[in-house]
């Protein structure tokens, strides 16, 4: 397997809550290398959502043998994203994703708005020789006039500037084929988000198959009176295609790190990653 493979932390955001620098040599020590941040406060925080100082970081990364390979921002606020993107590039990461979106039911001009300001962000991030990457959940895979919000985003931002971070758990519960959006748009696909669906599970692997209506509006509240905690499973222990998966990135050119990304767990978080970290490692052997 020639993927590069690291781990979202929001897997281990209580862990990182209670004690961040405990949670990343842990993390070292089970063997991760490459890690994503996502900063759910970056209206006040310019980092990973630490409160520390870039130098701090930068030094406790190279202790624990890590590296920071992107960090999901929220919010996306044009006018905080310079002093942002000052801090990822002193700490060398290079690239920033979004982090989730709404979008208000058949409104095409919201959409079409949004993808505008992706290409602004993308814009920011490449005159500092940075990336800017596009984070879905399943709700992009709602239709406006027959065709996906994703699509219309995809065709409505500059592939120079606005990149593909594809979560495939995200995709199949949007009743889609990550694979096939990989093989579509292989240029664009930087990064992967690999969850996985136990077998078990008490909800549909197709959310729009009973559970949400693929015509109404999806907001933050509906999205989170969605979430099963028993629809997730260490990776590697589920029914996702993984291998094929993995195939297909290793098909393309500018594919850089498989992050693995738990979003709940019955497990002690960092018991779960060492779970998923063995799991996915007999997978993929």
């Amino acid at each position: 397997m020639d993927v590069a493979i690291g781990l979202q932390l929001y897997s281990v955001r209580e862990s990182l809550k209670r004690d961040p620098w405990g949670t990343l040599e842990v993390l070292g020590e089970l063997g991760v290398r490459r890690i994503e941040a996502a900063n759910h406060n970056a209206a006040v925080d310019d980092g990973v959502g630490f409160g520390v100082p870039a130098d701090e970081l930068t030094e406790r990364l190279r202790t624990y043998g890590l590296e920071l390979v992107g960090c999901h921002v929220n919010p996306l606020d044009l006018d905080r994203l310079p002093v942002v993107l000052d801090y990822h590039q002193r700490v060398g990461n290079r690239q920033i994703g979004c982090d989730i979106e709404f979008y208000p039911y058949g409104d095409r001009d919201y959409v079409l708005r949004r993808a505008e300001t992706f290409n602004e962000i993308g814009r920011l991030c490449a005159e500092r020789g940075m990336r800017f990457y596009y984070h879905n959940h399943y709700q992009e895979f709602q239709e406006l006039d027959g065709t996906p919000i994703y699509q219309l985003i995809l065709d409505h931002t500059d592939p120079e500037l606005v990149f593909l971070e594809l979560d495939t758990y995200w995709m199949y519960r949007g009743g889609q084929d990550p694979i096939d959006w990989m093989r579509r748009y292989p240029d664009r696909v930087i990064l992967l988000h690999q969850k996985d669906f136990p077998a078990d599970a008490p909800q549909p692997l197709n959310l729009y198959d009973g559970v949400v209506d693929p015509s109404g509006p999806i907001t933050m509240e509906s999205f989170q009176a969605t979430l099963e905690p028993r629809c997730f499973t260490e990776i590697g222990t589920g029914t996702l295609p993984i291998p094929a998966i993995v195939a297909a990135a290793e098909a393309l050119p500018n594919f850089e790190c498989l992050l693995l990304e738990q979003d709940h767990t019955a497990l002690a978080e960092l018991e779960s990653v060492r779970v998923s970290l063995e799991a996915f490692g007999r997978l993929t052997a």
